[in-house]
C-alpha cells in the first residue's frame, strides 16, 4: 500500500514519520520546494520529542521519502492524507488531489477544518466524477508528545459510511487495531467535531484547575495535591489537570474560534466556552499580578524567563503562553533575558528583539531580580540552584508551572512562589 501526505508542516511531517515507522511506504509532499528540500536533507524546521530518529531511521530504510512531484505520487497511492496545518485553502487543495487520485483511492482529511468542510469536500469530488473515498480523519496530536499520540492514541476516528474503505484503512493502522485500540466510525461532521470538542473540553478542564489553584491561595490548601487526588477519580481522569500560566498549541487557537463560530451560526452562545476563554486570559493576568505582589514596580528590572516553548519536549511557540507572559513583562517595563533549550530559533522570529534570548538558564538568570520558570522542561529540575543564587541579583524564583521543590528551594534561602500552593 503506498501512501501521500500533503504538507510538510507540523502536522504532515509528524504524520508521514510515524506512518512510515509502521512498515508502509510514504511520501510526504508539498508544494514548497524549500520546505521539501531541507526534510529530505534531513533538517527538520522544528523541534519534536522521538521524531528525529523516526525520520532518519525510515529515511535510511527506504520507507519515508520527501518530493514535490504531487501529481507523480498522488497518481500511485492508495491511501492520500491532507495533513496542512493552515486549513484556509483546505477544500480547494482537496479537489486537485482526487483529480490526481487513482479510482478506488481514499483521500483522507486530516487538516484541522471546520466543521462540515469534509461533506462539502465529497460532494464536490462526486459531482466531478472522481471514484474517491473522502473521509474526515481527525488526528489529534499534542506538541511535545506528538509521537507518542500517534503511537497509542485513544481511538482511531473516520468520518465515512464506506465500510470498504475502512476495512483498508484497518489493514494501514494494524499495528494499533491489534493492540486493541478502538477504531470509531461516524459521519464526517461528528468526526470534525469531536476534535473542536476535545480542544474545548481540555480548555474547560485547565481554567478548572486554574480557578482552584486561585482559591486554594486563599484557603492555604495546595493546588497539586488537589489536582493529584481529583485526578485519580476514574470520572475525572489526571490529564491536563495541573495549574499553570494558561493554554497553548499550535491547533488550540483555531479549533476553539471554529466551535465558537459553528455554535453561533446556528445561533447559540456556548457559554462554558466562552468562560473557560475567560479564566485562560485571566490566569496569565494573575501570574503577572504575582509577580508584582513581590516586585510592585517592573521598570527597569530585569526578570529570567525559563521556557519558551508552549509545552516541554518540543520547539512549537505557537499559542505560547510563556511568549504571551514575556511580552506583558517587557510591556510592563522589565527587562526580560530568556532561554529555551530547543525553541530560541522559533520564539526569537515570535519576539522579533523584544527579550534578549541567551544560550543557557545561568545566562538567563545573571543579575535578575526575579527567575520566572514558564514551560515545565524537566531539565529545569536539576539546575544547580546553589550557582543559581549565587547569581541572581535577588534570590526570587516565580514557578508557574509548580516543577521545583518549593520548600528545599525556600530552605536554600529563595523567595519562592507556586501556583495555588500554600505560602505561595
Amino acid at each position: 500500500m503506498q501512501i501521500t501526505v500533503y504538507g510538510a508542516g507540523y502536522l504532515g511531517t509528524v504524520l508521514s514519520a510515524c506512518l512510515a515507522d509502521f512498515g508502509t511506504p510514504v511520501v510526504c509532499c508539498d508544494a514548497e520546494h524549500e520546505k521539501v528540500r531541507a526534510l529530505a536533507q534531513g533538517q527538520i524546521p522544528f523541534y519534536e520529542k522521538n521524531l528525529e530518529e523516526i525520520i532518519v531511521r525510515n529515511v535510511r530504510s527506504g520507507r519515508l521519502a520527501y518530493s514535490t512531484e504531487i501529481e507523480t505520487q498522488v497518481a500511485r497511492s492508495q491511501v492520500i492524507y491532507l495533513a496542512q496545518d493552515d486549513p484556509a485553502e483546505s477544500e480547494s487543495r482537496a479537489l486537485k488531489l482526487a483529480a490526481m487520485a487513482p479510482a478506488g483511492s481514499i483521500l483522507l482529511i486530516s487538516t484541522p477544518a471546520p466543521v462540515g468542510t469534509a461533506t462539502r469536500i465529497a460532494m464536490k469530488v462526486s459531482a466531478l466524477g472522481h471514484d474517491v473515498s473522502v473521509i474526515s480523519h481527525p488526528v489529534l496530536l499534542t506538541e511535545g508528545c506528538a509521537v507518542e499520540d500517534f503511537n497509542q492514541p485513544d481511538r482511531l476516528l473516520f468520518g465515512t459510511s464506506a465500510l470498504d474503505a475502512i476495512a483498508q484503512l484497518k489493514i494501514l493502522y494494524r499495528p494499533l487495531v491489534m493492540r486493541g485500540t478502538p477504531v470509531i466510525v461516524t459521519s464526517r461532521e461528528t468526526a470534525e467535531l469531536v476534535r473542536e470538542a476535545s480542544t474545548a473540553f481540555v480548555a474547560t478542564k485547565i481554567s478548572f484547575i486554574n480557578e482552584m489553584a486561585a482559591l486554594c491561595e486563599q484557603v492555604e490548601a495546595d493546588a497539586c495535591d488537589l489536582s493529584l487526588a481529583l485526578g485519580l477519580d476514574k470520572r475525572i481522569g489526571p490529564r491536563c489537570l495541573q495549574a499553570g500560566i494558561g493554554l497553548g498549541g499550535t491547533f488550540v487557537e483555531s479549533n476553539i474560534a471554529s466551535l465558537s463560530a459553528l455554535a453561533q451560526r446556528k445561533g447559540m452562545q456556548l457559554k462554558m466556552l466562552a468562560a473557560a476563554q475567560a479564566v485562560n486570559q485571566q490566569h496569565a493576568e494573575r501570574t503577572m499580578m504575582k509577580i508584582a505582589s513581590v516586585i510592585p514596580n517592573l521598570r527597569d528590572k530585569r526578570v529570567g524567563l525559563l521556557g519558551l516553548a508552549v509545552k516541554p519536549h518540543t520547539s512549537s511557540v505557537i499559542g505560547s503562553s510563556s511568549v504571551a507572559l514575556a511580552r506583558q513583562l517587557a510591556k510592563n517595563g522589565a527587562s526580560v533575558r530568556a532561554y529555551d533549550p530547543f525553541a530560541m530559533s522559533e520564539a526569537g522570529t515570535e519576539l522579533n528583539q523584544l527579550v534578549a534570548l541567551c544560550d543557557s538558564a545561568y545566562t538567563a538568570a545573571e543579575g535578575v531580580d526575579a527567575l520566572v520558570l514558564a514551560t515545565g522542561w524537566p531539565e529545569f529540575r536539576s539546575l544547580d540552584f546553589a550557582r543559581m543564587k549565587s547569581i541572581l541579583r535577588r534570590p526570587l524564583i516565580v514557578d508557574t508551572k509548580n516543577l521545583l521543590d518549593g520548600n528545599r528551594l525556600r530552605g536554600m534561602g529563595f523567595e519562592y512562589l507556586g501556583i495555588g500552593r500554600a505560602n505561595a
